[in-house]
């Protein structure tokens, strides 16, 4: 049996469990809190794994290889970065930001803010910047569109629409708990493959012997190129300790993305976010382990033109169809995984954070409690569909890295968002709106200057510096509004 057919059946029984928790979810998503975080009902282990499934997404499972195969060793602070740095922000910003949440009742990170600082300026503009995620969707709506291309022997273009039209299907029935329930179930898989693919490399090229195996891949990767075994790769996004220290600055900030800071208020019990953050951990350390399928890729395939094709050519190279077949569903399901909670993120800043925070709660727009409700969810579900139409154009053309279109997407939302939330967790004074208000708009601008004009190569780096200069302006501009204020007093 050929490998796309075994692909089309593997793939065909993942939608059919897909549909199943989909309709579950159908059934329990009744209001607007639903649709956007579960109506904060749910445990500690479903939501760490659909948490590590939603961080890691077909970027991880293509982009992420396909790094190592361009650069080499160096693509290991990648790895350092999202075991280290990520894990230390979920756990600086996750607790309080729930214990908080427990009164302020907010359904999204446009939501929390707004709420939090009082500002409607904040939250439509936070919400604007939430418009960033569409290149993240494009990234996850590329790689899956790849793999039907080059697994299946679908066009390019033909892939995009289905992956479109999948996700779309299931988000418009089921909202969050269509995107936790699904994510939990493709974490396990995307477990799985980490697993399998690492061990790969130790039995292929090392006859099961781990130090044997790594000897020979440093080997073979320096005769082909010196770079591809140095720590700082010159044409690498980790081309100097500067721009590694980026990394780690935005896979920091990469912990209150909105897709996962809604998993955060979607948790029933407070008390159970260390059982939630635990098993999100175990859960990422064995998922990024799919990284060193780059590396083995480099060996085994040289010559690749397409570096985010590395991994797919890897396992076509030296696993069973079957097996083959499985890596490419799995890699299917890490971009549903992602995708899913960033479109109940961007429907819910139209349907809550602007149309019933602010358009119905100034009289702008008149509606009773039970019609703001319902049109909510209706403007929630329409707003899928157009999140997926613009995405799909995006990348109506595969990008060069799909990882470098992702992390556009992240940048853009930390530059403009962190300083205020981290300044809500950590300061014991609040600040002024004007100052989070600030820290939004120059984080932001920021972002756009370093990267868009040249001044920093790497899309990681770049966010991380703008997010920097986000987090100073906050704390600056509330001491000073905090000192102008007791001068008038």
């Amino acid at each position: 049996m050929s490998m796309s057919t075994l692909l089309w059946i593997e793939f065909s029984l993942f939608m059919l469990v897909m549909v199943i928790l989909s309709y579950y979810a159908a059934k329990k998503t009744k209001t607007i809190e639903d649709f956007a975080i579960s109506g904060a009902s749910l445990g500690p282990y479903v939501l760490g794994l659909s948490f590590a499934a939603t961080f890691f997404s077909a970027a991880t499972f293509m982009g992420y290889p396909g790094y190592s195969y361009a650069w080499g060793y160096s693509n290991l602070w990648l790895f350092l970065s999202l075991i280290g740095a990520a894990p230390l922000g979920i756990i600086a910003v996750a607790k309080m930001v729930r214990k908080l949440n427990t009164t302020q009742k907010s359904l999204s990170l446009p939501d929390w803010l707004g709420d939090y600082y009082n500002s409607d300026l904040l939250r439509v503009g936070t919400g604007l910047i939430m418009l960033f995620n569409l290149f993240y969707i494009a990234a996850q709506f590329s790689a899956a569109a790849q793999i039907f291309e080059h697994m299946l022997g679908l066009s390019y273009f033909t892939g995009l629409i289905l992956i479109a039209g999948i996700v779309m299907a299931y988000v418009f029935v089921g909202g969050s708990y269509a995107d936790v329930y699904t994510d939990a179930a493709q974490a396990l898989l995307m477990i799985a493959i980490g697993v399998i693919v690492f061990v790969s490399g130790i039995i292929f090229f090392g006859n099961g012997n781990i130090h044997t195996a790594f000897t020979n891949i440093t080997e073979n990767l320096a005769s082909q190129d010196g770079d591809l075994i140095a720590i700082f790769n010159p044409n690498s996004n980790y081309y100097a300790a500067s721009a590694v220290i980026g990394l780690f600055i935005i896979q920091f900030a990469f912990s209150s993305q909105p897709q996962l800071f809604n998993k955060v208020l979607s948790l029933k019990n407070p008390r159970d976010l260390r059982k939630m953050i635990s098993t999100y951990i175990v859960a990422a350390i064995l998922c990024l382990l799919v990284l060193f399928g780059g590396l083995y890729a480099r060996v085994a395939v040289p010559g690749i033109e397409a570096a985010d094709l590395a991994l797919l050519e890897y396992v076509t190279w030296g696993m069973p169809a079957a097996l083959a077949a499985f890596v490419g569903v799995v890699i299917l399901a890490a971009a549903l995984s992602t995708t899913d909670g960033l479109f109940v993120v961007m429907s819910t800043v139209f349907a809550n954070d602007i149309y019933r925070k602010v358009l119905v709660r100034r009289g702008i727009l008149k509606a009773d409690k039970d019609k703001m409700n319902k049109t909510a969810l209706l403007i929630s579900r329409l707003a899928v569909i157009g999140v997926g139409v613009a995405a799909s154009l995006l990348v109506l053309h595969p990008p060069q890295f799909i990882g470098d279109l992702m992390w556009i997407g992240i940048s853009g939302v930390s530059a403009g968002t962190l300083g205020p939330v981290l300044y809500a967790v950590f300061s014991r004074k609040k600040a002024s709106p004007r100052a989070a208000e600030a820290s939004m708009i120059l984080g932001l601008l920021s972002y756009l200057i370093i990267f868009f004009s040249g001044i920093e190569s790497s899309p990681l780096a770049a966010g991380g510096w703008a997010t920097v200069i986000g987090i100073i302006v906050m704390w600056v501009a509330a001491a000073i509004l905090r000192i102008v204020n007791y001068l008038k007093i």
